[in-house]
């Protein structure tokens, strides 16, 4: 007698081609890991929608990207504008938002406006974007929201920061469970070398990259191009929810 299987969920190949007509949405998608994305699931047949504060750069990625690009900008701290940018958004089928502005540092030395900037920002930037893409999100789609490897083991002091990437992985969890069968997953970066440390001071960029390669299992920061590869398989894998993926080259294990 056969034994019965249960058929394969979509996405099951788990491949790029998986995004062949999909449309994706990517805020923060006018540069650094978020262009990365962009341009691997054009490549692969999706088509985009990128999101972000400066038009000038939205439009110049979107120019780089083709005819499968558009773009519309959003400011993530601001509900209106979010509910705006995804009204003329026809469906979601896969999410990523990698924008965000804070700071970060000691809480004896933060005043309390900074100190919750990585919340204002990062957290419940995602929380909202999330909540208004929920409309247009197709049932066999995915959200990736971004965490970071200091959630679980802190670079320095800064605890507000390290709360914040911890409390983005708990709320991937919290929606994985709400918005199933859509999936919703995290992943977690250490130190990038790409856009974000290229707009910081030279010495601050050397000494971090410097001390990321003693702390690394691997022995380097990521390329954002291998940030955006996870992000990817994490759009693609239809099988993965409620996880976080730490693309950290091994930083939270020493």
């Amino acid at each position: 007698m056969a034994q019965a299987t249960t058929a394969p969920g979509p996405g099951a190949r788990g491949g790029a081609e998986d995004l062949r007509g999909r449309a994706v949405v990517l805020i923060g998608g006018g540069s650094g890991i978020g262009l990365r994305v962009a341009r691997r699931v054009v490549d692969a047949g999706a088509r985009v929608v990128l999101g972000g504060r400066t038009a000038a750069r939205l439009e110049s990625a979107a120019a780089e990207l083709g005819e499968a690009a558009t773009w519309r900008t959003v400011d993530t701290r601001d509900t209106d504008s979010l509910a705006a940018f995804f009204h003329g958004v026809e469906r979601v089928d896969h999410l990523f938002t990698s924008a965000a502005s804070y700071r970060v540092g000691p809480m004896r030395e933060l005043s309390d406006e900074d100190a919750a900037s990585p919340f204002d920002s990062k957290f419940w930037g995602q929380y909202h974007a999330v909540r208004a893409a929920a409309p247009k999100l197709a049932g066999d789609g995915s959200v990736v929201l971004m965490s970071g490897a200091a959630s679980a083991r802190p670079a320095g002091p800064a605890p507000a920061y390290v709360a914040c990437n911890a409390a983005i992985e708990g709320l991937g969890r919290g929606l994985a469970v709400e918005l199933a069968p859509v999936r919703v997953n995290a992943v977690a970066p250490g130190t990038v070398d790409g856009n974000l440390w290229a707009n910081r001071p030279a010495s601050d960029r050397d000494a971090a990259f410097a001390q990321y390669r003693r702390d690394a299992l691997l022995g380097r920061p990521a390329a954002e191009d291998e940030i955006a590869q996870a992000v990817v398989f994490l759009f693609t894998n239809g099988f993965t929810t409620g996880s976080t993926l730490y693309t950290d080259g091994g930083y939270t294990l020493r």
